[in-house]
């Protein structure tokens, strides 16, 4: 996979958020705020996984964001974090069912943190996108495009004639998928990390 050199300093700086969670959570499991940090920047960096360490790495992060959600159930952070995971493992599927099961899921998730925080419209937009994914994911898997993002298929031995367009079809749906969880991501950790204290800084280039 190809980095830009914007998407390896997202890289760096969600891989050092990761072990700084990590060994906070060390010294104190019980603080919800860094599983979240801990859970929202595996959250980040599954976008830049192969499809099964991603699907992997969705679930940590789901499973850290659900035990912040034990210790505070009032958590939106979490909540709203939690509907994007689901978002993002639904578009990582190729069944329609499976992936409506995921997607109302994270539905039911950025209902429950408009519900605690209703003036957030981060909250209230997510929804909005969330009503729409099952339409964006039939497209994208009509056009096979999810068959080449899970390694392969039929689509994969398409003619040449073909390629061409199936290849521009395949970035403008990347681009759509990642407008939808990294647009609304960052803005969050942008929000969080205002609340949690200022960012580590940047290591001397």
């Amino acid at each position: 996979m190809d980095f830009s050199a914007a998407d390896f300093d997202r890289l760096l700086m969600f891989e050092h958020a990761r072990k700084a969670a990590e060994v906070q959570y060390a010294n104190d499991p019980l603080d919800a705020e860094n599983l979240i940090k801990w859970g929202g920047a595996l959250l980040e960096l599954s976008q830049f996984q192969s499809v099964p360490d991603a699907k992997q790495m969705l679930n940590d992060a789901i499973s850290k964001l659900e035990e912040a959600l034990t210790i505070n159930p009032m958590k939106h952070e979490a909540l709203w974090c939690l509907g994007n995971a689901h978002t993002s493992q639904a578009f990582l599927i190729s069944d329609a069912d499976e992936a409506k099961v995921l997607f109302d899921k994270a539905a039911g998730y950025f209902q429950r943190a408009e519900n605690e925080d209703p003036s957030n419209e981060l909250y209230r937009k997510s929804l909005e996108v969330a009503a729409k994914a099952p339409e964006l994911h039939m497209e994208i898997h009509k056009h096979g495009l999810g068959q080449q993002a899970l390694g392969g298929g039929p689509s994969a031995s398409s003619n040449a004639s073909s390629g061409k367009k199936k290849k521009k079809n395949y970035e403008f749906t990347y681009d759509v998928c990642g407008w939808i969880i990294l647009a609304v991501g960052i803005v969050a950790w942008v929000g969080m990390a205002k609340s949690l204290g200022p960012p580590p800084p940047p290591p001397p280039r």
